[in-house]
């Protein structure tokens, strides 16, 4: 799934925040706040996020027979 329904409020991802580094964000409404913090005024924005990788297959258990017609 793309989209969480229950996402966990990080000011990282929400609309008032603008990436200032890594670690820190700028607020519109609180300034220069960490990235992992949240407020009451968080609003999700699904185009900051970034989902994790999906894993690779593993494909080691197969045999060559199992790819033949």
């Amino acid at each position: 799934m793309l989209f969480e329904k229950n996402m966990e409020p990080r000011c990282f991802y929400c609309v008032r925040c603008t990436p200032l580094d890594g670690e820190q964000v700028v607020c519109i409404k609180k300034g220069v706040v960490p990235a992992g913090g949240s407020c009451r005024s968080f609003r999700y924005d699904p185009l900051k996020r970034v989902p994790p990788r999906p894993h690779a297959p593993d494909f080691s258990h197969l045999k060559d027979e199992d790819f033949t017609l």
